[in-house]
């Protein structure tokens, strides 16, 4: 069986260069490294992507970092401090998303993250400063985080705590719907959900792509890519 295919949407930013009419599409690379390394195909997403065509070609989508979701998707008025993410990056993964079929697993980071929590019905902490007095979780610092004993994520990286890089001012509030708390900071910050079904679905809100040789972030995207895999088997046992 060929190599299980990962879609991974890109940034979109608008830059002042008439060579690029304007706005590109980018991923830091190490996304795709890491789910290379773990023997997966990634794919990148563009806004111009026919968002069913693509949720029937993928085996796994990952949604990586990025900007702020714009607060009116939850129903909120956007905090100062927010930056929002391009509109059309959110349009082509809301629409992937909604079209993935019920099996395809997936795995957000940080904005993936808050991504799938908002698309579930969830809530966002807009500027987690405002609780905890600092910006403890947006300097890249290395913190631990509590896993949950009893969580799928447990048994994924093998530990009762992780170690990660943070980079973000915003984390779920309100838990969405088909979604549970499985890691948290000691400041009660929600640092990573996984789904309640026998889907693969895992969203942490650090950036384990910058730990690439952390046993536990190794782990993690084994963990997605086998998902992937057997994900693809099925799909292809059921076309034969």
């Amino acid at each position: 069986m060929s190599k299980p295919i990962i879609g991974i949407t890109g940034e979109v930013r608008v830059v002042d260069d008439a060579r690029t009419g304007g706005a590109r599409v980018q991923l830091n690379l190490n996304y795709a490294e890491m789910v290379a390394r773990a023997g997966g195909v990634p794919l990148i997403i563009t806004p111009h992507s026919d968002a069913k065509a693509v949720a029937s070609l993928i085996d796994g989508l990952l949604i990586p970092g990025g900007l702020d979701i714009d607060a009116k998707e939850f129903g909120e008025e956007n905090h100062p401090a927010n930056e929002l993410q391009h509109p059309d990056r959110f349009r082509i993964e809301s629409e992937v998303y909604r079209a993935l079929p019920p099996q395809t697993p997936v795995l957000g980071i940080c904005y993936g993250c808050q991504f799938v929590n908002v698309m579930q019905g969830g809530k966002l902490e807009q500027h987690t400063p405002d609780r905890v007095g600092s910006h403890t979780h947006s300097t890249g610092e290395t913190q631990q985080y509590v896993v949950e004993p009893d969580s799928r994520f447990a048994g994924v990286v093998g530990a009762d705590t992780v170690l990660g890089k943070s980079y973000h001012h915003q984390a779920v509030s309100e838990v969405g719907q088909g979604l549970k708390v499985v890691a948290t900071h000691e400041d009660g910050t929600i640092e990573a959900l996984e789904g309640t079904t026998e889907r693969f679905c895992i969203l942490v809100q650090w950036h384990p792509e910058r730990t690439p040789d952390d046993e536990a972030t190794v782990r993690l995207f084994q963990s997605f890519i086998e998902g992937a895999a057997w994900y693809r088997e099925q799909k292809h046992a059921t076309v034969s």
